[in-house]
């Protein structure tokens, strides 16, 4: 039978309607009738989801990303660049600082993601940060968010794309173009960005994962041992100037907070993975998981990697080993940058599929207009994020860029307004102790996200200004460090 809810918070369990037609075939054991709503209602037969519809055995099953692959997904969607800029953070703040402000920064976009799962499953036809939109602000909020979204998820992807582009220089010791690596890069985004559900795309979040955890402990112990940093003089003594407290500009502190706010702020994706779980239950689990998992990470490999190379800390970080080992490196992170383009193609152009599909028969059918319609998404996501790569080769100032402009729009700001509607503007009895001050910390950070946005905005301005006079776009420079 197909399910559906009860859009009234007295009263979310599942209702039954009538059953389908007999002649659309039952799936089998684990495909979708193995589904679980949001109340653990398990449905045999032909299973109806408010955002993808009828969902069947012989067309794609959007409902088969259990807890671990959501945790892989939501990690990965993150590490595979975040992880690449954090040494410099500490390179700009020093080490004291640095952790200060990493442990804060995690510690309110899980806050903030937190409130997606409820979210969620109250309102289970969103689908993304533009369906919210339209719960709390109506035909304007979901008309914003949804251009905000879009824009973040092709400069996400461009990144991704500048990240392939940077690791196939330092691999071929700058053997062609880089606008030629950059090309190579945007069609392997769309060749693997067109796998149609994220079921199938959680095997190549472990991949990724795998790949970019093996090549930063390869990092960590290359620093190490290695006698200076690939970015330091050849010859003669070098001073790594390793800092407790730096004492940077204000543009270069507000770049260093942009980094780290773009190294977990693709929480706002986590609504793309929501819907396609099995239980969405599971979500704040595999969330704050994979977040503290991150933070954990983001310490422990910056730190280090700060500690050995100091002021000539590499950005991308893989390029701070020795000439070899930075080879090597990319070398082995190298699945993980696809898994990571792969990732954001794919959400970037499910954005586009299922609003140009919803409500149509086509949106979980293999039929040519679903056909046809999926690979123009992956494939428009994929060119326009080609022109953005193109336009800033360069990794440290692109991802400066879209952590300033577009992160507090997408992984703060949204949010806090899922929580003040549901919580507050539907509330019809008396506001709690509870209540009132998580209103007033709501509120604080409403304004902290409003200042991050402008501030850092100005700061990645001033940096993209700089960056321009060395690199152009288009360019044939080498945009993976020293080869010599």
């Amino acid at each position: 039978m197909s399910t559906e809810w009860r859009d009234d918070k007295s009263d979310r369990t599942a209702i039954t309607p009538a059953p389908p037609a007999p002649s659309v075939a039952k799936p089998k054991k684990g495909d979708a009738g193995d589904i679980e709503t949001g109340s653990g209602v398990e449905v045999s037969g032909v299973v109806h989801d408010a955002v993808f519809g009828d969902i069947v055995e012989h067309g794609p099953n959007f409902r088969a990303v259990n807890g671990w692959g959501a945790f892989v997904l939501m990690t990965k969607a993150n590490l595979g660049l975040g992880v690449l800029a954090i040494p410099v953070v500490f390179s700009t703040l020093g080490i004291v600082p640095g952790i200060i402000v990493i442990v804060v920064i995690e510690a309110i976009l899980m806050y903030c993601a937190s409130f997606l799962g409820p979210f969620k499953i109250a309102h289970p036809e969103v689908y993304g940060l533009a369906d919210a939109g339209y719960v709390f602000g109506g035909r304007w909020g979901k008309e914003i968010f949804y251009a905000i979204f879009s824009i973040f998820m092709v400069f996400c992807t461009a990144s991704a794309i500048v990240g392939v582009s940077t690791a196939l220089n330092a691999m071929s010791s700058h053997g062609a173009c880089t606008a030629v690596f950059v090309v190579v890069a945007a069609i392997a985004g769309f060749l693997l960005g067109s796998i149609r559900t994220l079921g199938k795309v959680s095997w190549v979040g472990w991949a990724g994962i795998t790949s970019v955890m093996v090549s930063i402990i390869a990092l960590t112990i290359a620093v190490g041992v290695q006698e200076r940093p690939s970015e330091a003089p050849r010859t003669g003594p070098w001073d790594k100037k390793f800092q407790v407290v730096g004492k940077p500009s204000f543009a270069g502190a507000m770049t260093a907070i942009n980094i780290i706010l773009f190294s977990s702020s693709a929480t706002p994706m986590y609504f793309g993975v929501l819907s396609e779980m099995r239980d969405p239950r599971q979500y704040t689990k595999a969330m704050c998981g994979s977040l503290t998992f991150l933070t954990c990470v983001y310490l422990i490999i910056g730190s280090v990697v700060y500690h050995f190379c100091g002021q000539y800390v590499a950005s991308p970080a893989l390029g701070s080993a020795g000439i070899l080992m930075k080879k090597v490196c990319y070398g082995l992170a190298f699945p993980g940058l696809l898994a990571s383009l792969t990732i954001f193609n794919h959400i970037s152009a499910k954005h586009l599929f299922v609003r140009i599909l919803s409500g149509s028969k086509h949106l979980t059918a293999n039929s040519w207009t679903h056909w046809g319609t999926w690979l123009g998404c992956t494939g428009g996501s994929v060119i326009i994020a080609y022109i953005i790569a193109s336009a800033i080769p360069v990794f440290g100032s692109l991802i400066d860029f879209i952590g300033a402009l577009l992160c507090p729009l997408v992984a703060i700001i949204p949010e806090l307004f899922m929580w003040w509607h549901d919580n507050i503007r539907t509330r019809e009895a008396p506001l709690t102790r509870r209540l009132k001050i998580q209103l007033v910390v709501n509120g604080v950070l409403l304004v902290v996200a409003a200042y991050l946005t402008v501030a850092g905005t100005y700061a990645a301005i001033v940096e993209l200004i700089h960056t321009s006079v060395n690199t152009g776009p288009w360019t044939c420079a080498n945009n993976s460090g020293r080869l010599d």
